[in-house]
Order: C-alpha cells, then structure tokens, then sequence
C-alpha cells in the first residue's frame, strides 16, 4: 500500500522580526511567486503614472493634470485582458459622468437643485451592469465636472474644461494598458497549477486525516464532527482554484508573452479546468462521506464493522497519496507525474475491489438503508472514478502537448 508521505521538515526555523520578514520577503520575489508579481504591478504603475503625468501636465499644460496618472494606476489589472476591459469600463462611466454634468448644466445651470439631480442619475446609472465594478465612477466623474463647471468663468471654458477631464481619462487609460503589454506583461500560466496545488493539498490533508483513524476504528463523535467541519470548508477553497484557472486563461489574452517560443507549447487550460472541475466533484463526495462517518457510531460495536474500518481506511490511504501528487504537480514534470498518478489511481481501484470483496465476504448488509456500509460503499466507487478521471485528463492534456511539441 502506497500512502502519502510527509512533507521535509523545516532544518531551521524563520528569523522573526521586521527586518527579517523583509529580507525573506524580498527573497520570494526573486522567485516566480506573488511577491514578484507585486513588485512587477508597483512597478509598472509607477511608470505609467509617470508617464501620464509628464504628457498631461508638461505636453497639455491640463489645469487637472492628475487625472491622467490616477486612470493610468487604476486600470492596471493583473491581467492585460483586464486592464482592456477596466479601461473601456472607465472611460465609458467617466463620459457618462462628465457628460451628464454637461447636459444639466446647460440645461439647469450650477446650482444646488443641478447637484441634485446629477447625483441621482449617476448613482442609478451606475448600477448598470455593463460597467461592472467601474460603476461608481459615473458619480465621481460628475462630482469633479461639476466642480470644474462651476469654478469656470464662461460657458466655453466649462464646455473646454469637461472636455480635458475626458481627454486626460482616454491618455492615462491608453498608456496605462500600454504599459501592462508591453513591459512585462503579466502572464500567469503558473496560477492554474498553485489553483490545483492548493485544493489538493486540502483534500490531502482532510484524507490524511482520515484514514489512521479508520484503520484505529477512532471514530468518536468529537473527531468526525472535525471532519466534517473541514469538509464544509472546502467549497471556498474549490472557488479559490476556479478563479486561479480563469485568471490562467484570461492572462494570455492579447498578451505578446503567448508568442514566445517557450510559451508556445503549453498543457492546455481546458486540461486543468478539467482537473480543477474534477477536484470539485471529489470534494463534495468527501463531504458527503464525512457526513455518513459523522452518523456512524457503532463501528466498534462488531468485527465485521472493525473491519470494514480498517479496510475503509485503506482504501483512504490510496486516495490520500493521489491527493498528494496532484498537490505537487509541476507542468514541467507533468509527463512522469502522469503517468505515476495513472499508476496511482490503478491502485486506488484495486483498494476499492478489495475493500468490497471484503465486505461481501464479510456479509455486511450493504443494501440495508439504515446501515452506513452501502452508501460508504457508493461514495468509494464515486471517489475512485473521479480521481481516475482527473488522472486521465492530466495524461491527455500531456499527450496532446507533447503530440503537438513532435509536430
């Protein structure tokens, strides 16, 4: 019996302190990891406001230069997909804004009752869905033109003025999503992977768990509450590894980065949404399963059902060591971890064949509802083919990959 093996201990415990956590910090940047990647968005920022900055203010000679550098920061988007769609979102609340400001003006000049009713149509215009997360900047935009309005002295320096607040939007948008594409364009293939990483690894950890009790015959009711506890808790994790993936996918999205030769040939992320999808599935059969332990009180009260424990936590076992290797899976080894995961789910049916020989030749009463062994019995054959399944759409993701680096 194959089973999940710990993790390497730490040889030497983290240096605390401030100064510490800065210097192991600024150490995970050097590494394609998060820290990096914030260092990279700061940047980048940085240089598109900047450059906003200089055009708006020195170029234009704007009276409210900063719009320019503020649009250009809050349209950088991890992804350059994003930054594309923030800005065409912001752009369009700001017309929308600046534009209402204008009509009402014209219509009703700047008074308190303008103020009023400019309030109340951007606040529901803003609840458009199309603009999405950009909404409440229909209501910022009219707050600053009506501030500009009121503070011009003709109607043509009004009209000159509103008009430069949305020229200053559209330069600091432009060169914000310039920057994104060009200058280390973020691309997140790796994302995908730490989305699987994680969700295994919990699932690893719950199994884990799991099976040395079972094997034991522990099933007090205080431990499978816990259990099922950290089960229920799963469902946020499942949704953390769904947006990991989506956020995989949309990163290559006209991003030059996909052109590259060594971004060419890569698992493709239907592969891992598969997998995640998978994943999601087994971890609601888990849940399921905790429930049933959780009613399951009399293991210990016959042998039959010692026994059907023990070989229960066996087959546990098996799930717990795939668990762990898709928590450890690494796109540029994915071709020998497939094929061990496939050697691995392999043995995880021949744990459940044998577990259900075992109780059948134990004549447990699988068909009797009020029993636990029937459904336990089901939800084994469900948790063995959905990890089957995951195993096999990973080694089809890296067949086709590796057809496609032949051709």
């Amino acid at each position: 019996m194959t089973e999940a093996a710990a993790g390497a201990p730490r040889q030497q415990a983290a240096s605390q302190g401030r100064p510490a956590r800065v210097r192991q910090w600024l150490g995970r940047a050097g590494s394609d990891g998060h820290e990096r990647h914030t260092l990279a968005l700061i940047g980048k920022s940085t240089l598109a406001a900047a450059v906003s900055w200089v055009i708006a203010r020195d170029v234009m000679v704007a009276q409210s230069p900063a719009f320019a550098p503020f649009s250009a920061v809050l349209i950088m988007q991890v992804t350059v997909y994003q930054s594309l769609v923030q800005a065409l979102r912001y752009v369009g609340a700001v017309a929308v804004g600046v534009g209402l400001q204008g009509v009402l003006g014209l219509l009703a000049g700047p008074h308190l009752l303008t103020f009023v009713l400019m309030t109340l149509a951007a606040l529901a215009i803003g609840r458009w869905r199309p603009l999405g997360s950009q909404g409440s900047q229909v209501a910022t935009a009219a707050f600053f033109a009506f501030s500009t309005y009121v503070a011009a002295t003709s109607d043509a320096q009004r009209w000159s003025q509103l008009g430069q607040i949305i020229v200053l939007v559209l330069i600091g948008c432009g060169i914000g999503v310039v920057v994104n594409t060009l200058v280390l364009p973020p691309l997140r293939y790796r994302s995908a992977e730490y989305g699987v990483h994680t969700l295994a690894h919990s699932l690893c950890d719950l199994i884990g768990d799991m099976y040395p009790a079972l094997r034991e015959g522990k099933l007090d009711e205080e431990r499978t509450r816990h259990w099922r506890r950290r089960a229920s808790h799963l469902a946020p994790i499942v949704q953390q590894a769904q947006s990991s993936v989506h956020t995989a996918w949309e990163s290559t999205l006209y991003n030059p980065r996909r052109l590259w030769r060594r971004h060419r040939h890569r698992t493709s992320f239907d592969g891992y949404q598969a997998v995640v999808d998978a994943l999601e599935r087994v971890s609601q059969q888990v849940a399921s399963m905790t429930r049933s332990l959780d009613q399951w009180r009399d293991a210990d009260a016959d042998r039959e059902g010692v026994g059907f424990a023990r070989s229960y936590g066996d087959f546990l076992a098996s799930l717990a060591y795939i668990a762990e290797l898709l928590s450890q899976v690494d796109e540029d080894r994915l071709r020998d971890q497939a094929q061990q995961l496939c050697e691995a789910a392999a043995e995880a049916q021949r744990c459940r064949d044998r577990l259900e020989d075992d109780a059948r030749a134990g004549s447990l009463p699988l068909s009797d509802p009020g029993q636990p062994y029937g459904i336990l019995m089901a939800e084994a054959t469900r948790l063995t083919d959905e990890f089957q399944h995951t195993c096999d759409v990973l080694k089809h993701g890296v067949d086709e990959a590796h057809g496609c680096e032949q051709g």
